[in-house]
């Protein structure tokens, strides 16, 4: 399953079944870019497992100031709709598979 990109309209749609992983980013910020290609090699590897979904805070603000989103990168984890994680800043790829694996 590829990273898809969600709006302010159809975010909570996005995360409310199963685990998500929502990217909040912005093309501007450096450890957005730098989180990205780690986003992609977690997709490939567990995408039978959580979905991830990358939204733009420059365009989609409403999303982002309702879920406190005050720096970013932020990764924010959803189980069934709820909050069950929340990450902020980057982190290597063995930290945020393990803390994914905690909420399977």
């Amino acid at each position: 399953m590829a990273i898809s990109n969600v709006t302010d309209n159809n975010f909570s749609e996005e995360t409310s079944g199963g685990l998500v992983l929502a990217d909040f980013w912005a093309p501007w910020c450096g450890p957005c870019k730098m989180i990205a290609p780690v986003l992609e090699e977690i997709d490939s590897e567990m995408a039978d497992s959580v979905k991830i979904v990358k939204l733009n805070v420059d365009e989609n603000q409403n999303t982002a100031s309702e879920y406190g989103v005050m720096s970013i990168p932020t990764l924010i984890l959803f189980k069934d709709g709820e909050i069950a994680d929340k990450i902020v800043g980057f982190q290597p790829k063995e930290a945020l598979v393990e803390r994914i694996k905690q909420h399977q």
